[in-house]
């Protein structure tokens, strides 16, 4: 039996499908997509049953299509991801490095940022405090422990890309309530 399994069909409505398919399971950038399809064409370059321009090109259109048709937008990708990504405690610097990985431009990042900002007065003090709670850092950790433990939660946050003013104003605040009462608070 032989174990090499035969090139995936690269024609533009099997390119379509598996894009398609990678969408349903992964909200993606356009450069996800072509990375995705891109890997797909490799296969069938080194199994020598096509060429890359040409494997390249049916990529560009299939993407040029979805994106035609709403399913691709990196505008709507960016702002998603970075709602998510301060929901999780991410800092804005580790935001605009994940997405500009994904191979979003850096003004969609900048706009996405802009728009969390207009709907989120302060970003970055949400994220910190997001992050406090998910690792129970500051307030969100027992009175007996906090002391003994800032120096540990100044590096967690140092660590996750916040400034010293954010992470000295989360270990610093009296309680829970008192964090989340200055979340948007002007730093």
């Amino acid at each position: 039996m032989n174990s090499r399994r035969s090139p995936p069909s690269c024609d533009p409505q099997s390119l379509e499908k598996a894009a398609l398919h990678y969408l349903e399971r992964f909200a993606a950038s356009r450069q996800s997509v072509v990375r995705v399809l891109m890997r797909r064409i490799e296969r069938a370059v080194r199994a020598g049953v096509l060429e890359r321009a040409e494997g390249a090109a049916r990529v560009a259109a299939v993407v040029d299509l979805l994106a035609a048709r709403g399913l691709l937008d990196d505008r709507r990708f960016a702002e998603g991801r970075v709602r998510s990504l301060v929901a999780r405690g991410r800092s804005a610097a580790t935001i605009r490095n994940t997405l500009r990985e994904k191979g979003v431009a850096r003004d969609q990042v900048d706009q996405a940022m802009e728009r969390l900002g207009e709907d989120l007065p302060q970003p970055e003090m949400a994220a910190a405090i997001n992050l406090a709670r998910r690792r129970k850092l500051g307030p969100y950790r027992p009175a007996t422990e906090r002391a003994a433990r800032r120096a540990k939660d100044l590096g967690i946050l140092a660590r996750a890309g916040f400034g010293r003013t954010i992470a000295l104003r989360i270990l610093d605040a009296e309680s829970v309530a008192a964090l989340e009462a200055s979340r948007d608070e002007i730093v």
